[in-house]
């Protein structure tokens, strides 16, 4: 018998329905459901807890071998995980842009290295620009720590998107906006965002 053949009939035998058990679990009566469907396994927690509360051994509700591709996948899915969280502390490092002096301003003395404060050699509306890119990859960055907190894998690879796309965005525009000091300080950022992504697959 399966594991989701199994758990299906612990469950009707104590006569719970699927968001009963979910209460009693902490998890979402749809984690219930894809389990008892066989479409996936719960995470080792999960799977301790499900024994517990029914007073099995967790090699009673489980094989060998779906317990080896439940260790696998829990490590891929931590790995996702702590590449999201890492690339959340990356965006948040762009908030360096606001005081480091990587901008270029045009002086008597040649081209000066400012702050993004201090530039006076760029349009207001492209000032704005900037902050506002910098900004947003800040606030996405945040975003990605907090969520990174919650297993929301779905969220995480959401927030891990939106963070390479910004780093390109912020890569273009710096570069075309004749700022490579910045340009290559996003570059980087989103290099090494790509590493990451690659070493979790």
């Amino acid at each position: 018998m399966e594991f989701n053949e199994k758990l299906q009939k612990l469950r009707t035998n104590e006569n719970l329905t699927q968001e009963e058990l979910a209460e009693k679990l902490y998890v979402s009566r749809a984690a219930i459901s894809k389990w008892e469907s066989g479409r996936g396994y719960p995470s080792i927690d999960s799977l301790k807890a499900i024994a517990k509360y029914f007073h099995v051994t967790i090699d009673e509700l489980i094989c060998a071998e779906e317990i080896v591709d439940l260790a696998e996948q829990d490590i891929k899915d931590s790995n996702k995980k702590y590449t999201a969280l890492i690339c959340g502390i990356l965006d948040c490092i762009t908030l360096l842009l606001f005081f480091l002096p990587v901008f270029g301003n045009p002086g008597d003395k040649g081209v000066e290295s400012v702050t993004l404060f201090s530039i006076t050699s760029i349009s207001t509306w492209l000032k704005y620009l900037f902050i506002a890119t910098i900004g947003i990859t800040i606030l996405n960055g945040f975003c990605a720590i907090i969520i990174s907190n919650f297993d929301k894998l779905r969220w995480n690879r959401h927030r891990l998107i939106t963070g390479i796309v910004l780093s390109v965005i912020g890569t273009m525009l710096f570069i075309l906006a004749k700022q490579p000091y910045a340009g290559i300080f996003y570059l980087c950022i989103l290099v090494v965002k790509g590493i990451l992504v690659i070493k979790s697959k």
